[in-house]
């Protein structure tokens, strides 16, 4: 059973410690390296979301309420979903899929004033923009430049 839940590092952090190969970090950033950015930016407006699979962590990303969501919406209500992976071990078993269907429910029960999640996901990342397509996430024409190219910014209304 796949389930989100905040990330408590006493008991996440060494599963969610993870290397990604080249190609999946330039899409994403790893789950230390996303902790690092929020105690670096000393940010009360992100928090780290684990992925659990049978109550093992198997991924990991970050729900920001933050400035930079205003890239991507106008919507002051709206949390941008970023640096989302699965451990290499556990992709390809639709974990991502399932971890971003929950998310809807995931956000109205623990951010009830949250009214839309939105991402950006590189162009060039066929296979995660796939899922967030079956996952519900609209993609209505608007791009952005991000680290790594063009990036389809996209939105799912709650």
């Amino acid at each position: 059973m796949i389930r989100l839940a905040f990330f408590k590092p006493e008991e996440h952090l060494s599963e969610v410690s993870y290397d990604l190969d080249e190609h999946q970090m330039r899409f994403t950033a790893t789950a230390n390296q996303a902790l690092q950015n929020i105690k670096k930016r000393d940010d009360h407006d992100a928090f780290p979301i684990t992925i659990l699979k049978d109550d093992v962590p198997v991924g990991f990303f970050v729900l920001d309420f933050g400035k930079d969501k205003f890239e991507l919406t106008d919507n002051a209500n709206a949390v941008l979903v970023r640096s989302l992976s699965v451990n290499p071990k556990m992709q390809g078993k639709g974990i991502g899929k399932i971890a971003m269907m929950q998310l809807d429910d995931f956000v109205k029960v623990n951010f009830e004033d949250c009214h839309e999640i939105v991402l950006a996901v590189n162009q060039k990342n066929d296979l995660a923009y796939h899922i967030y397509l079956k996952a519900g996430y609209i993609f209505d024409g608007k791009t952005r430049i991000g680290r790594s190219g063009p990036q389809y910014l996209m939105y799912k209304k709650l």
